[in-house]
């Protein structure tokens, strides 16, 4: 505050002004007993005062100053170490750097920390059906979207994102195309990962190396999806639907881009929401529906969007969330609890 230094055991009292303290000039000797010292804000207060009274609080006289009420002990002024002390962490390991934090850094006077390295991430879409957009379409072609997608999401988890050519139905052209994704930090493919017969991925990255850990996960939409290793490259073979395609990005490859960055929570960030209709479980896969947030009073309720068929791509795009509804039996009340992941 600007105002004045004192002592409260010298208020309410008429004080003599002894000195001045400018922000930034060096502290001043000791207060004398019975006085009150002029102080700006983020001065340092002088030796011997013990409470600030703000300047609109007083009546300044130049050379006096009329303090008319008691004012408390310690008032006003921010203890040193008040915030962190010699020795208490200002960073944590395996925190993101936001705005807060970095402020945290520099008022500490830290110039340099240690962080991870962005991934380099390759993204890859197969298919002879896909064109650009912007493209005349032939009978049998369709536009091809799940790049552009992808690399928005993993954009969000911190990685740094190459598109790579769309590549063909063809084992050579596959081959080129994954060998050269692989000198990414992670490569991540969409289509080609089920099985007919022009699904090459899975067969051409084992070819190139790939050390394959799954194939298949219990989750709609999505099941046909690949992971695997060649030596610290991770390769993410996502199915070709492009919803399929946005829940594999957000549920399994973010999550292991986080963790790949060091990030000491890489796990989904779920909030908890209100189901709004009757959701039917499905008795083997988990299910991710496409929902909108809707408030009412205090609570959070999930509305599912129309059209949750795999390849529904502009209707997921009305959603806000991803309603996470378990296997088992039966169905999701009216009113019971849901996590969700935000769409954003």
């Amino acid at each position: 505050m600007d105002g004045f230094a004192l002592r409260a055991a010298d208020t309410p009292g008429e004080l003599p002004v002894a000195f001045r303290v400018a922000a930034g000039s060096p502290r001043q000797g000791s207060l004398p007993q019975g006085s009150a010292a002029a102080i700006a804000t983020g001065a340092a207060v002088p030796e011997g005062a013990d409470a600030v009274i703000p300047v609109e609080h007083v009546v300044d006289r130049g050379d006096w100053v009329d303090v008319v009420a008691t004012v408390l002990l310690g008032q006003h002024i921010r203890p040193r170490g008040g915030d962190v002390r010699e020795g208490d962490a200002v960073g944590v390991v395996g925190t993101r750097l936001g705005a807060a934090q970095v402020g945290a850094l520099a008022a500490a006077g830290v110039v340099e920390v240690r962080c991870s390295t962005r991934p380099r991430v390759a993204v890859l879409a197969t298919g002879s059906e896909l064109r650009a957009a912007g493209e005349s379409l032939a009978p049998g072609q369709i536009y091809e979207s799940n790049r552009a997608m992808i690399a928005a999401s993993l954009r969000r988890a911190g990685a740094l994102v190459e598109l790579l050519a769309v590549v063909e139905d063809d084992e050579s052209a596959h081959r080129e195309a994954l060998e050269r994704g692989l000198a990414a930090d992670v490569l991540v493919t969409s289509g080609g990962v089920s099985m007919g017969p022009h699904d090459l991925v899975r067969q051409i990255a084992g070819d190139l190396g790939v050390e394959e850990v799954f194939w298949g996960v219990a989750v709609k939409p999505g099941k046909p999806l690949f992971f695997g290793a060649r030596g610290a490259t991770l390769i993410f073979g996502l199915p070709g639907n492009p919803v399929s395609a946005l829940v594999g990005s957000l549920v399994f490859v973010s999550p292991a881009l986080l963790e790949r960055q060091g990030l000491a929570s890489a796990n989904l960030e779920y909030e908890y929401a209100y189901a709004s209709i009757p959701l039917r479980r499905n008795p083997h896969r988990d299910e991710f529906l496409r929902a909108r947030r809707r408030y009412e009073e205090d609570r959070v309720l999930l509305d599912p969007v129309s059209g949750q068929e795999s390849h529904m791509i502009v209707r997921a795009a009305t959603a806000d969330a991803l309603a996470h509804v378990p296997r088992g039996e039966g169905e999701i009340e009216v009113g019971a609890t849901i996590r969700y992941l935000r769409l954003e």
